[in-house]
């Protein structure tokens, strides 16, 4: 469509270029990775330059990082009763921050009865006292904390959860999706145990992850069973193409890390700014370390279906949140984690830029958004 302003990279990114050109090169290797030969050897090679791109993004050995179909079974995957550090006592019990992605609430293969929530602050952070209070008490905790929000794009401390939860005898799983070619972080300074990843987040195609594993991790169970692949840890014949352009869309973006950190924030602020100008406009977990491409806003009234639809008739992508809800508007679990209610959190709007956002597009979206203002307001003078 011609045109248009794609604001919605939280959901997903257009595909990196040379995630494409590495797609479409790998489309041509007629190997299995799995064969001796010396077509399986190729198709192998694209694979393990993936796996080690992947794994230097991290601070990872590309031995530790499992490809998975996304960021979903990753986050199955890490969920895993039994997982032990080394020598370590083997975790029992899981203990879930309340504004974690669906696929982590889920609880993975832990009972129902095995599973605790971790409140949240009003801007959006954890608990720590509660936390403390957690896992103080029971067996040892997988704890699950996402180092930044896909809604509020709040980071969290996830270097002191860590020291918390190690005290405490447990591990700590990172669902890092939002994070990764937007912040720099790595696995041994977060202190993280597991640590998930997604490729169409970051500019590589949709239907590719990673579950990275912290040296001397044992006791992982695979979900898919009936192969040897990635060790043993998920069977199946690897997505050679998509493993491939996932390393490429990485390259690429760790190559252009600090620029775009920097381009992105000023984008935000500017958009921010302008979203201000309407009278009560309340954007979440600004008082936080966010993301510095994320902007999740409302005004009291404001419905986020109403907002979005506008926002697509006037020719800009945008989202009310998660986009893992087969396209329905819902009310935010995250907002109502964070105390907010269900006014509130049924009409919140995200924008989320990406490398290819301009002033240009800022300009038009704060353009279509006051048309959205003016006539809410119009009606509430109608029904005053």
């Amino acid at each position: 469509m011609p045109d248009r302003v794609y604001l919605d990279w939280n959901a997903t990114t257009p595909l990196h270029p040379e995630a494409r050109q590495a797609m479409a090169a790998a489309w041509e290797v007629a190997g299995n990775p799995s064969s001796v030969h010396a077509e399986g050897r190729q198709a192998r090679r694209l694979i393990e330059d993936a796996r080690a791109a992947i794994s230097a993004a991290v601070g990872a050995r590309p031995q530790d990082v499992v490809f998975t179909s996304g960021g979903t079974e990753a986050n199955a995957l890490a969920l895993t009763p039994g997982l032990r550090r080394g020598a370590g006592e083997p975790v029992r019990r899981l203990l879930v921050s309340a504004i974690e992605h669906t696929s982590v609430l889920s609880g993975g293969r832990f009972s129902p009865d095995a599973i605790g929530t971790i409140r949240v602050t009003g801007s959006g952070l954890i608990d720590t006292d509660h936390l403390r209070r957690l896992v103080a008490v029971g067996p040892p905790a997988l704890v699950s904390v996402m180092l930044a929000n896909n809604e509020t794009g709040a980071l969290q401390p996830v270097g002191e959860v860590a020291d918390i939860v190690h005290e405490a005898g447990g591990l700590l799983h990172v669902d890092a999706i939002q994070a990764l070619g937007k912040i720099p972080f790595d696995i041994k300074s977060m202190k993280a145990d597991l640590v998930t990843l997604s490729a169409h987040k970051i500019g590589g195609p949709k239907g590719v992850g990673a579950l990275v594993l912290a040296a001397e991790m044992l006791g992982l169970e695979p979900l898919l069973r009936g192969g040897g692949q990635e060790l043993g840890r998920r069977a199946g014949t690897e997505n050679v193409a998509g493993i491939a352009a996932f390393g490429a869309a990485v390259r690429a973006a760790m190559g252009a890390l600090d620029g775009d950190t920097a381009r992105l924030r000023g984008l935000r602020d500017r958009l921010e700014a302008g979203l201000k100008q309407t009278p009560g406009v309340i954007v979440f977990s600004e008082d936080v370390p966010r993301l510095p491409n994320t902007t999740l806003f409302t005004v009291p009234g404001l419905r986020a279906e109403t907002a979005v639809i506008g926002f697509d008739l006037g020719g800009i992508a945008v989202s009310s949140g998660s986009a893992c809800s087969s396209g329905k508007v819902q009310p935010s679990h995250v907002l109502e984690a964070m105390g907010y209610g269900k006014e509130l959190a049924q009409g919140a709007v995200r924008l989320s830029l990406g490398w290819s956002t301009s002033e240009a597009d800022i300009d038009l979206a704060l353009q279509a958004w006051r048309k959205l203002a003016d006539a809410l307001l119009r009606g509430r003078r109608n029904t005053a």
